[in-house]
């Protein structure tokens, strides 16, 4: 019974001297963990109000928030009496040996910063980038999350969009259609000129200011190629292509205008046997 008694009022001193420290820690990771989320909301609110681009507005509330709750982690562990110091340290080793290891995570990451920092590209830009497209949607810590054209989600290693070409298809308000129209050897090119410039002029979509610019490209294998480059809102980039493409079609037809296929003159030489 001694023993028993003992153990129980060793246990009473245990949960006395550090049960009201327990439950401390664990209210301060909650409370805590509650607040580092309402406090980067709150961050992101307020860069919103001033007009910040929602790209960095994403990016610095993750941190924020990453920030603040390794801050919680260590106010709840100094509660319980271990000394941070100590820990901080041991993490700090931790961490150099998982940085080795994971020095394509921890470039990624920095990559990510530098597209911030240098800003290449917003949220809403379509981009090429990394061996694929999309428009940009959200820059997170170790990847950009990208939507296609046929709506797919791409998340793209900010340290492979970093180290290429990045092609910002939104970047300029304006934007050239580059298209190759070709007529046959036989039909007149000034006929064919002339009404490439005024299909031209007769779209809606096509920009007068930069003008246009039609003329022959090319004297090709089987036809002579016009080179023709309207400008064109950036939005409108795609429509005004199908338009004016359709649009030479038939004006060609209806004006007897060939787009010849292509085609090679074979000449056969008879020679008598000697």
């Amino acid at each position: 019974m001694d023993s028993a008694g003992d153990f129980i009022s060793m246990a009473q001193q245990v949960i006395a001297a550090y049960g009201l420290k327990v439950i401390a820690a664990i209210a301060i990771f909650i409370i805590g963990k509650w607040l580092s989320g309402l406090l980067s909301r709150a961050v992101g609110k307020a860069m919103r109000r001033t007009g910040t681009d929602e790209m960095l507005v994403k990016f610095v509330v993750s941190i924020a928030h990453v920030a603040m709750l390794a801050f919680v982690v260590l106010a709840a562990l100094a509660q319980l009496g271990i000394q941070t110091t100590s820990f901080i340290a041991v993490l700090g080793a931790a961490g150099l040996a998982v940085g080795l290891a994971l020095q394509g995570s921890l470039s990624n990451f920095a990559a990510g910063v530098m597209l911030i920092v240098f800003r290449p590209f917003k949220v809403g830009d379509y981009i090429e980038a990394a061996g694929t497209a999309g428009s940009v949607e959200e820059i997170m810590i170790f990847s950009t999350k990208l939507r296609s054209p046929d709506n797919k989600e791409l998340y793209v290693p900010n340290g492979s969009i970093l180290s290429g070409t990045i092609v910002n298809y939104s970047a300029k308000n304006e934007r050239r259609v580059d298209l190759v129209f070709g007529c046959g050897y036989g039909d007149d090119i000034k006929k064919a000129k002339a009404l490439l410039e005024a299909i031209v002029r007769e779209n809606p979509l096509v920009l007068s200011d930069p003008e246009p610019t039609i003329g022959v490209l090319a004297l090709g294998e089987s036809s002579v190629d016009f080179a023709v480059r309207p400008w064109v809102k950036t939005a409108d980039y795609w429509t005004a292509h199908f338009q004016i493409t359709e649009a030479v079609k038939q004006r060609f037809d209806e004006e007897g205008l060939s787009i010849p296929f292509p085609q090679r003159d074979v000449h056969v030489i008879n020679s008598e046997a000697a």
